[in-house]
């Protein structure tokens, strides 16, 4: 990335130049603070201070003294001025330049609070208006700073703020303040001559308790929510806001809107609010914390389009409606040769993108949620968490909260699913029968509890035909996870992999491309990668088998399927110095890995698809 001009031999002797020059300049001896293991490159956390983490560890404490620390690190965006042609680095930067920026918010509000409530005027009039050279559309820090201003005798600029929160509003939004910062304008206009204790007198009292609590957002808890919706995370889609100056156009973009809570009503693991009630919002200007108190959800989906002549762009943000904090924002281009096709392209692309991210918003809140008040749905979301760590510890840890879950909620068909996941996961499993049974049995349970949850039939399906041979059921699961949900990647992904199970492979391949094109930037896509790979291998095509392997090696480069894939391609194509060098590896993993051992532990439909692996292995030089 850094020398992206350079062959990769020269970019690397650029690196080891650059680490020379860095070796050098440690004084006195001093250790160098990257460490380096192998390939990999990391910084020493033991000797080395990060902003960033000094930063998230003051929001997280929450104290006063705290966050004050924090705005002295928080001097704007994230490496601001630097930009790379990278994109999965421009869009991790991206990402990480919006979660810093809400997370300062969040914090800015937390201490706004504190100071107001403790009557330290000054000081709250300093954190608003470092609030809003964040985010100036934050009206309720407008109002609140226009009252502190009221509150301290100075009502020019009281009004003076009065008139740049509605600037912004209208240049940013097209809108007019709210009705309740009117009133505060009126109110401080007609108090303009009186002294401010009469002045504050003149507020009504209803109101200004109102309008202290709003000083700092009026931040909303699940205690607002209703039921269905605490059980799972809950979205509004606010019908996205036709930008075309041309009303005509008002049907495409409430297309867009339908379609995706059509698609969102897909995802049993949420509670989506229907059309009519959203559609109510339609033209409306409501802050997003309102919206999630009236209809008693944690996530609001808005968004717009602008066409022009043959081009449409449109954008869409996920909000947090109990913090007000951004989630996820993202735009979309493309044109209007086929109006159709492109309303269900940005769908399904913005469906793809947010499911995962309200998933990951889910987790973080439940890690931040009290162990003694867990219920069912926070262990299972604690046991996703450990999940996606992916070691065996890890794995461990995620089966024993499924477990949990299940403990709770008898019928939770997700979580038997992720269950039989972890049962199944450890490579270790295949020589203990009683795990193969355990996996099984948790599959199948899934299956027959969540018969219209398409996340755990894939699940189930994937487990089925591996550690059961099951792999007719397993092609029926994963058949209708697809059709209950064709927007869940890890449907597309696990389909894949029973495709080539069964003997598949141009069908695999279509299913893992389909999972890539939902989800480009997933850290699981190595796992694409090397399913990829088998279905060429089966199909004796080697060559691309080396070169989708190669792909998932570099995410992961000691994964043992993948380095088998290696020996065997290579020795087929007579590169037997590749071939002797996976197996070397592969052996220094395992020294007591063998072709009979692979012969038991490895699930095809077809055993002459997977013989040419073992064929291939025994030309690279792995024992018997």
């Amino acid at each position: 990335m850094l020398w992206n001009g350079h062959t990769d031999e020269s970019a690397r002797q650029n690196l080891r130049q650059c680490l020379t020059a860095l070796r050098r300049g440690c004084e006195n001896g001093e250790a160098m603070p990257v460490i380096a293991e192998g390939a990999l490159l990391r910084l020493d956390a033991g000797r080395v201070a990060v902003d960033v983490v000094e930063f998230e560890e003051a929001i997280s404490n929450g104290n006063p003294t705290a966050l004050e620390r924090a705005f002295t690190l928080y001097r704007g965006d994230l490496l601001e001025g630097l930009s790379f042609d990278e994109s999965p680095f421009e869009e991790w930067l991206i990402g990480e330049r919006r979660r810093l920026n809400a997370l300062a918010i969040e914090g800015l509000n937390q201490l706004l609070r504190h100071q107001q409530q403790q009557g330290e005027r000054e000081a709250a009039i300093q954190t608003a208006l470092r609030l809003l050279t964040i985010d100036p559309l934050q009206e309720d820090v407008h109002r609140g700073l226009m009252r502190l201003y009221h509150e301290v005798g100075n009502a020019a600029r009281a009004l003076r703020q009065y008139a740049a929160c509605e600037k912004a509003l209208r240049k940013e939004l097209g809108v007019e303040p709210e009705d309740a910062t009117k009133e505060l304008r009126r109110t401080i206009l007609r108090s303009r001559n009186a002294s401010p204790s009469k002045a504050d007198h003149e507020l009504d009292p209803a109101r200004h308790d109102q309008l202290s609590g709003s000083i700092g957002g009026e931040i909303a808890n699940d205690a607002n929510l209703p039921a269905a919706a605490k059980d799972r995370p809950s979205v509004a889609v606010l019908p996205f806001a036709n930008m075309s100056g041309d009303a005509r156009q008002d049907y495409f973009s409430d297309g867009i809107t339908e379609d995706i809570i059509t698609g969102l009503s897909r995802f049993s693991e949420l509670f989506v609010i229907a059309r009519n009630s959203s559609f109510a919002y339609k033209g409306k200007a409501v802050d997003a914390r309102q919206i999630g108190r009236e209809l008693g959800v944690r996530y609001l989906l808005e968004g717009s389009v602008r066409k022009s002549e043959n081009r449409v762009r449109i954008t869409g943000q996920l909000v947090d409606t109990t913090t007000g904090a951004h989630i996820w924002a993202d735009r979309f281009d493309g044109t209007m040769e086929d109006i159709f096709d492109l309303q269900d392209k940005i769908s399904t692309i913005i469906l793809s993108a947010i499911a995962p991210k309200l998933e990951l918003a889910e987790i973080e809140r439940a890690k931040r949620k009290p162990t003694e008040s867990l219920d069912a749905y926070d262990y299972y979301l604690r046991g996703m968490a450990s999940f996606h760590q992916g070691s065996r510890k890890a794995l461990v840890e995620a089966l024993e909260l499924f477990k949990k879950a299940i403990e709770l909620d008898p019928g939770f068909a997700s979580a038997y699913a992720m269950a039989a996941w972890c049962v199944y996961l450890p490579v270790p499993f295949w020589s203990i029968p009683e795990k193969v049974r355990e996996a099984e049995r948790l599959a199948r349970l899934a299956a027959r509890l969540g018969p219209n949850n398409a996340a755990a039939l894939s699940v189930a399906g994937f487990v089925v035909a591996s550690v059961a041979n099951d792999f007719n059921l397993g092609l029926a699961l994963v058949d209708r996870a697809l059709v209950l949900n064709p927007n869940l990647v890890n449907a597309w992904y696990l389909s894949g992999w029973v495709r080539v199970l069964n003997g598949e492979p141009e069908l695999a391949i279509e299913h893992f491309s389909r999972a890539e094109r939902l989800s480009p930037f997933d850290p699981f896509k190595w796992g694409c990668h090397l399913g990829v790979a088998y279905a060429h291998f089966i199909a004796g095509r080697d060559n691309q088998a080396l070169s989708s392997v190669e792909r998932c090696l570099v995410d992961m480069p000691n994964f043992r399927p993948a380095l088998f894939l290696v020996a065997a391609s290579s020795a087929f194509l007579g590169a037997t110095d590749r071939a002797s060098a996976a197996v070397a590896r592969i052996r220094e993993l395992d020294p007591t890995k063998s072709i009979s051992q692979l012969m038991i532990r490895t699930p095809f439909r077809q055993p002459e698809r997977i013989a040419r692996l073992f064929e291939g292995l025994r030309r690279a030089g792995l024992p018997e």
